[in-house]
């Protein structure tokens, strides 16, 4: 007696979507941390040039800079990007309905934090140093944590307005101010000379991973 085996069912194409961005991502993400991590010398060069010229313009221009400052230390700082997803998240178990979203959502951001914080350990890596510095940082370079949280938070958040099915307006306007955020912080890091221009694009490409990877999770346990 012969048994016929049965095929699994043809994966989505979302999820085949969501697959290759996840995939790509990480390939990304793991090639630029292995550059950093051995020191790769054009890499580290070409570091070098943007932060010597971002440094220079960052010194000319005090008024350009104190706004970035600002920016950077209170608008897009990472505790202020944590405190919004909280207000979310308060807002989503009030609604009733979506209190798994809301711990999903907590915990995506958590683990971006534990992520980037681990790696800045396993990395050690130094910050620009300056003699006449215009802005002051700590603890090691590689990821920026304002970039990676921004990108995270502000990717969430897009999904969960897409999910909810936000009018046309409101979207282009949330999409509007997620991408300014997320490059402006990026900007003003490297602008103010605390962080290497990979700091924010590894920053980046882990954050845009953990958004991909956190929204897949999602998507599979709510069925």
């Amino acid at each position: 007696m012969h048994t016929q085996s049965v095929e699994s069912p043809p994966e989505p194409p979302a999820q085949r979507s969501a697959s290759r961005w996840a995939g790509a991502l990480a390939l990304f993400s793991v090639l630029l941390l292995a550059l950093v991590a051995v020191r790769w010398y054009p890499l580290m060069t070409l570091d070098n040039g943007i932060a010597r010229t971002t440094h220079r313009w960052a010194v000319d221009e005090g008024g350009v800079t104190h706004a970035f400052r600002i920016l950077t230390d209170w608008v897009w700082d990472p505790w202020t990007m944590r405190l919004l997803v909280f207000a979310v998240a308060v807002w989503l178990v009030w609604r009733g309905a979506a209190r798994w979203t809301a711990v999903w959502l907590v915990a995506t951001c958590a683990l971006a934090t534990a992520i980037q914080q681990s790696l800045k350990a396993l990395l050690d890596r130094p910050r620009p140093a300056w003699p006449d510095p215009v802005d002051s940082a700590h603890y090691a370079a590689y990821p920026s944590g304002h970039a990676m949280t921004a990108t995270v938070v502000c990717g969430l958040l897009l999904w969960l307005l897409h999910r909810h099915g936000a009018d046309r307006t409101l979207w282009r306007t949330a999409v509007c101010v997620a991408a300014v955020s997320v490059a402006g912080v990026g900007l003003t890091r490297v602008w103010l000379g605390v962080h290497w221009a990979t700091d924010v694009l590894g920053g980046w490409l882990l954050g845009a991973l953990v958004v991909v990877l956190a929204v897949a999770v999602h998507e599979r346990l709510r069925g």
